[in-house]
């Protein structure tokens, strides 16, 4: 039996440690500012949000940020932590689109550019970030 008639896509489960392999490979200094940003893996954005967002398309969107952003926090922030969310099936739609990276690869990408936003990084500097954590 050829051994790629057993493979399935990647679960949500496998995204999840996959997401947290790639967290743990950031920087130390930028996983440390991150505080408690929550990431969480889902199959799609709800319809309200992308609603909400004008998309109409769910594969469209395949990471959010979701929190206030560092430069409007104020000392306590009663809404909780920051969160991260991941879209498994958009995520898997634009890798396998791409062909050329990987899916760990493209979930920093993905976890990197929507943290980025938290601190307001720019292109440059999350860029510079994902090549230090490769």
């Amino acid at each position: 039996m050829n051994a790629w008639k057993s493979r399935t896509a990647p679960t949500i489960e496998d995204l999840s440690a996959l997401a947290a392999e790639a967290f743990a490979a950031l920087p130390a200094e930028f996983r440390t500012l991150c505080g408690n940003v929550a990431i969480h893996v889902a199959e799609f954005a709800e319809d309200d949000l992308l609603a909400d967002l004008g998309i109409e398309d769910p594969f469209d969107l395949t990471g959010l940020y979701e929190g206030v952003d560092l430069t409007a926090d104020s000392l306590t922030n009663p809404s909780g932590p920051a969160h991260v969310h991941l879209y498994r099936r958009p995520l898997l739609d634009e890798w396998a689109e791409n062909g050329e990276i990987t899916l760990g690869e493209l979930v920093t990408h993905v976890l990197v550019h929507e943290i980025g936003h938290h601190f307001g990084l720019s292109d440059e500097e999350m860029h510079a970030i994902e090549e230090r954590a490769a």
